[in-house]
């Protein structure tokens, strides 16, 4: 099941016009990085939910075949929280799936993945990966056989008890079901949330380990990067772009970009810069890396970017000087 009905609120402005899961790393949604990633790795019979611009996703998407998976859709016409929208989609999942955010960006070894959880006889698996700053996560504490212990949410370094994040990427068995609150009871719902709303820090994993239920820890090295927030965006951009996570590219990978015959005085070109699909690049224009443009971007006469994302559709005007930027089409 791939998690694609949030409203991508610290990605503001942004998600005023697109949902989170479309927002573009390296010219492709980021949640078509999720689903290339699921049928690599074996996992072709997907769910995706959806809330926020529900029919731009559908649309698309469709049926999933573009990416080699087997795409439905659960729709929420009020959210349900983390864990609600999985147990919304129980009649589709079978007696062991896997939930992966579809507004994340990773390379994950899925299959590898498979094999631990398959392993043990715990009722699920939660991929974690050692960061350092604690404060921004939320952490799991592991045994020294991988059984989770405990959690903190988002502690101070000083205070932290472990440095494994977790990814939000989980593989259960269906069992999980019999641990999920009864409806209208979520500790995390608020008032007006639909009876159905359940979430797994503050209902599920709980009552796991009250109840002494083993689950387990899957650490991985893996690239991943939950594009909480525009610095995060740039990031994955970033690193898609330079080779630092391993997801394909749309356009035409150039070392910088000049447009016109006369170098001028202003020193040697710096890339890497991705040139998107249908971009259109003005007279007297320079553009240093490491910078993407975007499908349809229009960048005027004149323009000097650096380090720029220029998401599809966005126009720069003529002489602009961008630099750092995040530049989106107007909603």
């Amino acid at each position: 099941m791939v998690l694609a009905a949030g409203l991508g609120t610290r990605l503001r402005p942004i998600t005023y016009a697109m949902p989170k899961p479309m927002v573009p790393v390296i010219n492709k949604p980021v949640m078509e990085h999720i689903l290339r990633l699921l049928a690599r790795h074996g996992f072709t019979e997907t769910i995706a939910n959806l809330h926020w611009f529900p029919d731009v996703i559908e649309a698309y998407f469709g049926d999933g075949s573009a990416q080699g998976v087997s795409l439905a859709y659960s729709h929420e016409e009020e959210l349900l929280g983390t864990s609600g929208g999985v147990r919304n989609a129980a009649d589709f999942l079978g007696d062991s799936f896997l939930v992966i955010s579809g507004d994340a960006l990773t390379d994950i070894d899925l299959a590898a993945m498979r094999e631990f959880h398959e392993s043990h006889d715990g009722i699920a698996t939660l991929a974690m990966k050692r960061v350092q700053d604690t404060s921004q996560f939320g952490v799991a504490i592991v045994g020294a056989d991988g059984r989770i212990q405990g959690f903190q949410e988002k502690p101070q370094p000083a205070e932290a008890l472990s440095d494994l994040a977790n990814c939000g990427i989980y593989m259960f068995r269906k069992e999980i079901f019999d641990y999920f609150p009864e409806p209208g009871t979520s500790k995390a719902a608020k008032p007006g949330d639909p009876d159905g709303f359940a979430d797994w820090a503050m209902d599920v994993f709980p009552r796991l380990l009250d109840g002494d239920v083993p689950f387990y820890s899957h650490e991985i090295d893996a690239y991943w990067n939950d594009i909480g927030n525009l610095e995060e965006l740039r990031d994955g951009n970033v690193d898609a772009l330079t080779g630092a996570v391993q997801v394909e590219k749309e356009g035409e990978l150039v070392d910088g970009y000049r447009s016109g015959t006369d170098p001028g005085d202003e020193g040697a070109l710096v890339g890497p810069v991705l040139l998107g699909p249908g971009c259109n690049v003005g007279d007297d224009v320079r553009i240093d890396g490491p910078s993407i443009i975007g499908d349809g971007v229009r960048v005027g006469d004149g323009a000097r970017l650096k380090e720029v994302i220029a998401l599809p559709g966005a126009e720069i005007p003529a002489r602009s000087v961008l630099i750092g930027a995040i530049a989106a089409a107007r909603g």
